[in-house]
């Protein structure tokens, strides 16, 4: 038996050893599955990733174009045929240069409007002074516009008539009421100008600038058009109504209050100047 095995491993000299044959079936496995699985390098090669879209196979996906923002509109229309007095008005004045040299400011036109932005009036006014400056550029006032105007005190008187005991809006009114030589209880007035949540780092701004941002609007392109700048003060005004009353209610509560306590200081000092009096007496 010896001499068998000898010659046995002389004819076969690295004889393989037995193979478990479930060890063998589960090697042939494996082997199929390398084979069938797809490189990672080259997606191409499963045909399921043949058909997932590119930003699936791990392409960058492209960023959608954001929208492009409306164009603002030029004209400002009234909301309304309605064409009655409002208890609410809006006015703005072109002024025209006086005096020597045409610095001084005089009215030269008057516009109110109503809550709807219908016009209520509108008139040329002739100036008490010689006008220097038509200030055209800006006013839109020419020559031409004089010879219907009408004179300053009958303006004035026309215009006070029908802003008393009215709610006014405006941008930066204080320079319409100085040129018409009139005021107006500051608790009935809206100011654009000066209202806090429209103005930037404590100051007013352009109305130009407001009609763009809150309306969506453009003005005063070239001339300015005292009507279509009534017009925004007074739908600027409205789209900030709510709020701005709740303000002013506050503002008055708090002004009466104290009204009420220098009120009582007066009583308090008169009090002791009369006890003072008598003792002295």
């Amino acid at each position: 038996m010896g001499g068998g095995g000898a010659a046995a491993e002389a004819a076969n000299p690295n004889p393989r050893r037995s193979v478990n044959p479930n060890w063998a079936q589960l090697q042939q496995k494996l082997e199929s599955r390398r084979a069938n699985k797809p490189s990672r390098r080259n997606p191409s090669a499963d045909p399921v990733a043949e058909t997932l879209p590119p930003s699936v196979l791990g392409k960058r996906k492209e960023r959608a174009e954001p929208a492009p923002e409306p164009p603002l509109l030029t004209v400002l229309s009234p909301t309304s045929a309605d064409g009655s007095l409002t208890d609410t008005l809006a006015m703005d004045c072109e002024m025209v240069g006086v005096s020597s040299d045409g610095t001084k400011s005089a009215l030269g036109r008057a516009t109110l409007v109503n809550s709807w932005g219908n016009v209520v009036y509108d008139e040329y006014v002739r100036p008490m002074e010689r006008i220097v400056d038509f200030r055209t550029r800006i006013s839109g006032i020419r020559p031409r516009n004089m010879k219907k105007a009408k004179e300053f005190w009958a303006v004035q008187k026309e215009v006070a008539e029908l802003i008393k005991g009215r709610t006014l809006v405006g941008h930066a009114l204080h320079n319409d009421l100085k040129v018409l030589l009139l005021s107006h209880p500051k608790k009935d007035t809206r100011d654009t100008a000066e209202y806090e949540p429209l103005r930037r780092d404590g100051r007013s701004r352009a109305l130009k600038h407001l009609a763009a941002e809150i309306l969506g609007v453009k003005i005063q392109e070239k001339e300015h058009c005292p009507v279509e700048d009534a017009r925004a003060a007074m739908f600027i005004y409205i789209k900030y109504k709510k709020e701005w009353e709740k303000s002013m209610k506050k503002q008055i509560k708090l002004k009466e209050k104290l009204n009420q306590r220098k009120k009582k200081k007066k009583k308090k000092k008169m009090a002791a100047k009369t006890t003072d009096v008598s003792i002295t007496i």
